[in-house]
């Protein structure tokens, strides 16, 4: 079920009520990826490596869980449900400045260009930190630097530390302000919704509840992306 682009007036005039949108999975995910992200940046910064590593190998671990999941997962998860095309973008893109909010099930048009960009940015920057090797002070390596040799760790390993990570924190700010945005102008509060799976809709929006996926599957989803994850560590 994608969710119609309706215009804001249309909603405005129907009347509302509360809908569960998102699956504990994918609300996890979301907060765990951030609690992962802001350790690795500390510990990278404070040169705890052994953390790093650690926090790191969780990354992979959610990228592939969400990964799978985008495929496996809940109605609103997957991504044939909200990757929409740059017509529809651009359609939304034109009136998400209005003060009127604009309401989805899943990820808006918008939001969903920064889901993916910002899954592409993470995976790339846990990518290239298994490639990566810290030869100056703290002679360490990731687990995959053994198969390349040292000037590609080495440029990996700049790529990891300088360009991907301030492309990563540009979007990770954008993210923030977004969210913010949607909540002080447009009185939309995604981030509760996040933390809590459910969103207030127009009835014409919330008339079918997106289908959830069955735990097992969570179950099993989850398995695959510690196993990925722990083999690389043991590696390490």
């Amino acid at each position: 079920m994608t969710t119609p682009l309706t215009t804001a007036e249309h909603d405005a005039e129907q009347p509302k009520r509360p809908v569960k949108v998102w699956d504990l999975p994918v609300r996890l995910f979301h907060w765990a990826l951030v609690a992962a992200l802001a350790i690795s940046w500390w510990s990278g910064e404070e040169g705890n490596f052994t953390v790093h590593f650690i926090s790191g190998h969780v990354v992979v671990g959610l990228i592939v869980f969400r990964v799978l999941w985008g495929v496996l997962g809940s109605q609103t998860a997957r991504f044939r449900d909200f990757v929409r095309g740059p017509g529809a973008v651009l359609r939304y893109a034109r009136r998400m400045f209005g003060s009127e909010p604009e309401y989805s099930v899943g990820h808006n048009p918008a939001g969903a260009v920064m889901v993916l960009l910002l899954m592409v940015v993470v995976a790339v920057q846990a990518g290239t930190g298994l490639f990566a090797s810290e030869m100056t002070y703290a002679f360490v390596e990731g687990p995959l630097a053994p198969l390349v040799d040292s000037g590609t760790s080495e440029a990996l390993t700049s790529l990891h530390k300088s360009l991907l990570f301030n492309a990563l924190l540009a979007l990770v700010t954008l993210h923030i302000v977004a969210a913010l945005a949607y909540l002080l102008i447009k009185r939309e509060n995604l981030i509760n919704a996040m933390v809590t799976g459910w969103k207030t809709l127009p009835a014409e929006k919330a008339e079918r509840a997106p289908r959830m996926a069955s735990p097992l599957v969570a179950a099993g989803v989850a398995a695959v992306a510690v196993a990925v994850a722990g083999g690389l560590y043991a590696m390490t």
